[in-house]
């Protein structure tokens, strides 16, 4: 028996409501609920996503991310110009191959990493 059960992950944003907006139209949710005056903003969880919260914090993430998210897509090119119309990035410009599946490692407008994929 585990100690308890998965609640939702919760990601530091410098403007939870954009970050949440940006990952609400890549991963085709929605924004759920938003407490505490905008400081807490939940994307609605469901079928195949976990619930995600973005909660202000006082400065901006570091370097590296210790955690990031996995975003199975169909056609990376697609995804890529998709993420990048929204106001992400593709900082190393690379897409890497590991026998059948392929991804390249994008940002969102805060700077986390995130990698899209196919395979």
């Amino acid at each position: 028996m585990g100690v308890g059960r998965f609640m939702f992950a919760t990601v530091d944003a410098l403007d939870p409501a954009g970050l949440a907006s940006f990952w609400a139209e890549v991963l085709g949710t929605e924004i759920d609920t938003t407490m505490d005056e905008g400081r807490f903003v939940f994307l609605k969880g469901g079928e195949g996503m976990p619930v995600l919260c973005f909660q202000r914090v006082p400065g901006a993430a570091g370097e590296k991310n210790r955690i990031h998210f996995d975003v199975s897509v169909d056609d990376l090119e697609a995804a890529t110009d998709r993420v990048l119309a929204l106001g992400g990035s593709w900082p190393d410009e690379t897409e890497h191959q590991l026998e059948d599946f392929a991804w390249r490692t994008l940002a969102d407008p805060e700077g986390n990493v995130f990698d899209a994929a196919t395979g």
